[in-house]
């Protein structure tokens, strides 16, 4: 595992490029009312509401500075190489590195957790400092989430970038462009059934964190 000093000037050298519908100061959530449910195949399904936090821009400002950013090496295939994003883990019993977030995942479970049997207990969180970082075609399928239904809801603040899904196994492709603000979760066989990914990109793009929600024993 690397230090994150040695992404020091890397970070700071990001600059996001604020939205015009999020130039309020202090975050706060929505109404899940408006959310939007679009049915899959193989028993998947999205749910997605853009702009579900106002003031994100503001929030991804503090996340920048206050949660412990990582840098990860793994094995691939005969060489170790950098996972292209920087990680943070917050699992059960640990306090979230802004009170927004524990509002938000309160509220997700408010919405959530009858349908999913179960509260999201842990928050996952990805730096994407500009295009050169990215997560390759994957699903969630460490723990149950290989072999049960679940859940996985992702609060995307900073930059949009685009997230895209397609079945497991090849398929079309469905593109959404998530950041300031914008919430998506996935559940059904979601990560067993389909892949989901955040490409590469030479066009010049502002950094993204992503918050992903997951209940225990999901990653």
């Amino acid at each position: 595992m690397c230090s994150i000093s040695l992404y020091a000037n890397h970070m700071s050298s990001a600059a996001l490029q604020g939205s015009l519908f999020d130039a309020v100061e202090t975050a706060g959530l929505g109404p899940l009312d408006a959310i939007r449910r679009t049915t899959l195949s193989r028993g998947a399904w999205i749910d997605v509401l853009p702009g579900w936090l106002a003031g994100a821009d503001s929030l991804f400002e503090r996340l920048v500075e206050r949660v412990p950013w990582h840098a990860e090496r793994r094995q691939m295939y005969d060489r170790e190489v950098d996972v292209p994003r920087l990680l943070s883990f917050y699992g059960e019993g640990r306090t979230l590195p802004d009170p927004v977030l524990t509002e938000a995942r309160a509220a997700l479970n408010d919405r959530y957790a009858a349908e999913l049997g179960e509260p999201f207990r842990t928050a996952g969180l990805c730096y994407y400092r500009d295009g050169r970082d990215s997560v390759a075609w994957h699903g969630d399928t460490i723990g149950r989430g290989g072999t049960e239904d679940t859940m996985v809801a992702i609060l995307s603040v900073g930059a949009a970038r685009p997230l895209l899904l397609r079945p497991r196994g090849g398929g079309e492709t469905i593109r959404y462009a998530l950041g300031h603000g914008d919430l998506i979760v996935m559940g059904g066989s979601c990560q067993r059934t389909w892949e989901h990914a955040i490409p590469k990109t030479a066009k010049p793009v502002g950094p993204r964190i992503s918050i992903q929600f997951r209940p225990r024993g999901v990653r």
